[in-house]
């Protein structure tokens, strides 16, 4: 699928993914997809594993299902609207991905419309689901990440202390409409206290924040920095851009940031997490219930190195560390 063969409505707000003919796009089912982030975003690394999911159960998009996407661009507040409107559309099934506030906000609007929801946390622990093997409900999940982890902040700063021994504090920012900040925040002051580390965070509730959080933690004396929410992966250029000013060694959650010039991230393999979600969007098309399908954690974690960006900032990566990388750029 080509971008040229998107359709935009209102803006970078909505898109519909349009079908081969008239009478084919009155009888294709709907499939809603609501996201915090941004249309460049999802394209460039949802999208695709999506339609793969899609496809492994028999749809295509343009011959035998539409769909219609919604992103909120990180105003949070129109959530509610977007998914009133995709159930006013007929969505048969609604892809709700991003943080926790959009799958609430799906749960709380869609009514009878089942829903996906793409996010991290224990779903049982906060109240989505009633068992990770029978849902219940009009809600299914799949995980960004392991429930017992918390957005495997631990396992980062442990490979940034790898990377970057020199440094005795690490800054962590944190995007503020992450509704489980307070149980990151703990794993990330645990962790660097297990390490020897002293630790220091800022919240970051809106992009024009986020230089200014940086340097805070820079003049608080952080040697090197990790960052966790969307805000920033919509904001991945201008990130990677703040860190190479203040040579400041950088650990980020998607191999996105690598590709803008970043030194190293370490996540889920985010596209098999949206081709979960479109198998489950498929199935439940296809008369499944969204409570009988059981919750699922992704078992596939990407290490990605950039050896340029670690020369410049005069870093030698260790080689036990370079040999568990699952992809290095040099």
């Amino acid at each position: 699928m080509k971008r040229r063969d998107f359709l935009t409505l209102v803006g970078s707000a909505a898109v519909a993914w349009p079908l081969a003919a008239p009478a084919q796009q009155a009888a294709a089912p709907v499939i809603g997809i609501l996201s915090n982030g941004s249309q460049e975003a999802f394209e460039a690394r949802s999208l695709p594993g999506f339609v793969r999911g899609l496809s492994d159960e028999g749809l295509a998009v343009g011959r035998n299902v539409t769909i219609e996407s919604r992103w909120a661009n990180g105003n949070y507040d129109l959530l509610p609207s977007f998914v009133a409107d995709l159930v006013g559309r007929h969505a048969g099934v609604i892809v709700a991905g991003g943080t926790e506030a959009v799958a609430r906000a799906a749960k709380a609007v869609s009514g009878a419309v089942p829903v996906v929801a793409i996010m991290a946390g224990d779903p049982v622990a906060r109240g989505f689901v009633a068992s990770v093997n029978r849902p219940g409900g009009n809600l299914t999940v799949v995980s960004l990440f392991t429930f017992d982890n918390n957005a495997l902040v631990a396992k980062r700063l442990d490979l940034l202390h790898q990377l970057v021994p020199r440094a005795t504090t690490v800054g962590w920012l944190a995007d503020s409409h992450i509704l489980d900040f307070e149980d990151e925040l703990r794993e990330f002051q645990g962790g660097a206290a297990t390490l020897g580390l002293g630790a220091t965070f800022a919240a970051v509730p809106r992009a024009d924040d986020i230089e200014a959080a940086l340097l805070s933690l820079v003049r608080q004396g952080a040697g090197a920095l990790m960052e966790a929410g969307p805000i920033f992966v919509m904001n991945r250029e201008r990130l990677v851009s703040l860190a190479a000013r203040e040579s400041v060694p950088f650990m980020y959650e998607w191999p996105d940031f690598i590709a803008e010039g970043g030194l190293i991230s370490y996540g889920t393999d985010r596209a098999d997490v949206w081709r979960q979600a479109g198998i489950y969007a498929a199935r439940i098309l296809k008369g499944e219930k969204a409570g009988d399908l059981p919750v699922v954690e992704p078992d596939k974690y990407r290490l990605v190195i950039n050896l340029k960006t670690a020369k410049m900032l005069g870093l030698t990566v260790p080689p036990a560390l370079l040999g568990v990388a699952d992809e290095v750029v040099e």
